[in-house]
């Protein structure tokens, strides 16, 4: 997310288009306009912001930027006061599946009419929904990443697996073979619940839906289950433990001991392996998360950000050309070159493809998908029932009274 604290009149008829202010509100007109653009901590490196800002001023001559780094604890109630107030900076990233909490408010502006110019037809669509609230588009995708399998080829081969699975069925065969005395097939604990809500989507289920304008869990669904079904079987195949998440211990680091087969993380956990364990670098390795199909990955929770304006910025229309030229293709390009993240639009996916673990998640986000599109949603993560019934399950629980129970839950806490 980017701040800028700008002094200024806030047009307040922006609300449903940009073309409503103009420079000569209560803008200085001595100099160039100054905008200010919150951007979250590590989002983007500071030799691409800094060539970004000179690119934008050179072909904005009357823009000046002030990109201002946020740090992510405490960025939810920053920016719910900024959008309250009256000098609210001009862009903002937030995560995309905060956007629904956000527009909420009333204080983002509606970018509907401009989805044909930024090219939104070409938009991942699990990056781009979750900025759509109620047929409008408030947050306009930035950059996705999602998780992918890696995989240590050492073991591989030690095991005679010649390639990666593209099934879930070679999945979890591949995964018994590579499961030993020694050896542990996969380490997945028992909470990661962002590697349930894909195989549940496979199965054609959700965590909840929305029936007649209320929400209702939906963990206890014949698909749901099925899903749940799979993450159990595969969960087997390792040591996992049954009560915690991918943070506790942190999983990079049970894989950096040599013994684990696979994993199930963003790319850049690589990264953390190798630091902890450099006799492996060069020895791992990437794949999509497999599907029910070989011709097609599975379903994978996409996270990335959002741009969105606020309706106080003191310019909205300096404020859009901000949003369109960082989800344009030329920045898009090097931001995912640059960061190793997934670009917003679906004919940039090659511009990743000779690094592996970026082109492995590429390949997954065309499968993407978001949480429950509703403000409400950051309420059950903050408790979480779903992570409290996969361990009951996975203790020996009955899955479908635990998904009741969890459902149950989800649908008092999204209805609230």
């Amino acid at each position: 997310m980017k701040t800028r604290l700008i002094a200024g009149a806030a047009c307040l008829m922006v609300s449903i288009t940009l073309a409503a202010c103009s420079a000569s509100d209560d803008t200085n007109t001595d100099g160039p306009q100054e905008l200010t653009v919150w951007l979250m901590k590590d989002s983007v490196s500071q030799q691409l912001l800094d060539r970004f800002e000179k690119d934008f001023e050179r072909t904005h001559k009357d823009l000046d930027l002030d990109i201002q780094i946020q740090e992510w604890e405490g960025i939810g109630e920053r920016v719910t006061a900024a959008l309250a107030s009256k000098d609210a900076p001009d862009v903002i990233e937030v995560g995309n599946t905060q956007v629904a909490q956000y527009s909420a408010s009333g204080g983002v502006v509606d970018l509907t009419g401009k989805i044909e110019d930024l090219g939104g037809a070409d938009w991942l669509p699990g990056l781009a929904e979750p900025g759509k609230i109620d047929g409008k588009q408030y947050g306009i995708p930035w950059y996705a990443a999602n998780r992918v399998v890696i995989y240590n080829k050492e073991l591989f081969a030690e095991a005679k697996v010649e390639a990666p699975p593209k099934t879930r069925e070679e999945w979890l065969e591949i995964t018994g073979r590579l499961d030993s005395g020694k050896t542990q097939g996969i380490y997945l604990p028992g909470q990661s619940w962002y590697a349930l809500a894909g195989f549940i989507w496979d199965e054609g289920g959700d965590l909840a839906v929305e029936e007649g304008g209320n929400w209702k869990g939906a963990l206890d669904t014949p698909a749901a289950l099925k899903g749940m079904d799979f993450y159990k079987r595969l969960q087997a195949l390792g040591k996992g433990p049954k009560d915690s998440d991918e943070a506790e211990p942190p999983q990079a680091d049970v894989f950096a001991k040599g013994d684990v087969a696979q994993i199930i993380s963003v790319p850049g956990g690589a990264k953390l392996i190798e630091e902890a364990a450099p006799e492996l670098k060069g020895k791992i390795g990437f794949f999509p998360v497999p599907g029910k199909t070989a011709g097609k990955p599975g379903s994978v929770f996409i996270g990335g950000s959002d741009l969105i304006v606020p309706v106080a910025s003191a310019d909205p229309d300096g404020a859009y050309q901000v949003v369109k030229a960082l989800a344009g293709a030329r920045w898009q390009t090097e931001l995912a070159r640059t960061m190793s993240y997934v670009p917003n639009r679906t004919s940039l996916a090659s511009v990743v493809k000779d690094e592996e673990g970026t082109a492995a998640m590429a390949a997954g986000a065309a499968q993407g998908r978001a949480t429950p599109n509703t403000p409400n949603w950051a309420a059950v993560e903050a408790s979480n029932p779903i992570k409290q019934y996969m361990t009951s399950v996975l203790t020996g629980g009955d899955p479908a009274e635990a998904a009741r129970t969890a459902s149950s839950s989800i649908t008092r806490t999204l209805n609230s």
